[in-house]
């Protein structure tokens, strides 16, 4: 169980938990017969995480979309693949069309620049944390300086310069790691190499993270403004992950200097029908090791004050949050967006 500043989270990782539904209580217990309790007058339940190996009962779930509780089902190695919500949960009606309208107004332009813009800001982060060469201001001034109307033209403008600027980025943080592991550039879909993997796989946790909070907004996850609409592409995902991909970055530098050439192996994978190739792994164990210590870290603080109160908030939260407050610029509820960006220690 996580606890927060107003609300509460039940979290059922372990194997052979339950929960279910007691005088007015949400249970858990777990495999030893402890047994914790949640009252529902408190009101102080905000979300319920359930992975699998884990049990539930239908009263529990029943009571859980009555009081309008997100409840969220994960695979057991962290993926989700679904969400509970209540039927009378219609509020995301407004926020939708506001983001459908959004695509057609001053609007698009806006968003899409400031996804770009507040990337290059914080992979520059990145690069004077490490005493790298920061990028260029003239890319930043480039973006800005975009006019055109077409949505299409301008998504291929803002993609060309954050492809150039990510190729810069990574060129010189790949520069970093030692010679046995170092990449020669940066392979995202299908990469053979390890360090590009590990990169891949924090991004794949962010995007979970991200998902699930842009869901919790009643946004709509699969039109987005940078990244292209395209079938089962989660586009405004795409673009979200932009935000927080050097926190991924960072993370993943830090979590690579302990490791070595054993620590990785090779997998025998079909890339087509006729042609197999081999890839590069964290072990299982370190895999292991390395999502938990990830899940750790979105939980772990960052100086930015949470909306209307605190000085700092959970780097989950705080996600969350930024998709609030992304909600309530499209309706009209805030004249300005500028997505919150944490520095790094």
């Amino acid at each position: 169980m996580v606890q927060g500043s107003k609300t509460q989270k039940i979290v059922l990782d372990s194997q052979g938990s339950y929960l279910g539904m007691e005088k007015g209580c949400f249970t858990v217990k777990d495999r030893e017969g402890n047994v914790q309790r949640f009252p529902l007058f408190e009101n102080t339940l905000g979300s319920v995480v359930l992975k699998s190996g884990n049990a539930v009962s239908t009263g529990a779930l029943a009571s859980l979309g009555f009081w309008d509780i997100d409840v969220l089902i994960m695979t057991q190695r962290g993926n989700p693949v679904a969400m509970l919500r209540s039927l009378d949960d219609s509020s995301h009606v407004e926020t939708r069309i506001a983001q459908y309208e959004s695509l057609k107004n001053v609007k698009f332009s806006e968003i899409a620049k400031q996804f770009v813009l507040s990337k290059i800001e914080a992979q520059n982060q990145v690069l004077s944390k490490y005493g790298l060469r920061r990028l260029d201001y003239s890319h930043i001034e480039q973006v800005k300086g975009l006019k055109e109307t077409d949505s299409r033209t301008l998504r291929n403008r803002l993609t060309t310069i954050e492809s150039h600027c990510s190729r810069l980025y990574f060129d010189q943080i790949f520069q970093m790691f030692n010679e046995p592991l170092r990449p020669d550039g940066r392979n995202g879909f299908k990469a053979y190499d390890g360090i590009n993997n590990l990169f891949n796989l924090a991004y794949e946790v962010l995007s979970w993270k991200v998902h699930i909070a842009l869901v919790r907004a009643r946004l709509e996850p699969f039109m987005g403004y940078l990244h292209s609409l395209a079938w089962s592409k989660p586009s405004l995902v795409c673009d979200f992950q932009e935000l927080y991909r050097y926190l991924m970055d960072d993370y993943v530098i830090q979590y690579a200097r302990g490791l070595k050439a054993k620590d990785f192996t090779l997998k025998t994978e079909d890339f087509s029908s006729k042609k197999k190739g081999k890839r590069e792994y964290l072990s299982d164990f370190k895999t292991r090791d390395f999502m938990k210590s990830l899940n750790e870290y979105f939980l772990s603080e960052v100086k930015i004050p949470r909306y209307r109160m605190g000085k700092k908030q959970e780097l989950e939260t705080l996600i969350s949050e930024e998709a609030m407050l992304f909600a309530k610029y499209l309706r009209n509820e805030r004249q300005t967006w500028i997505p919150r960006i944490p520095s790094l220690a």
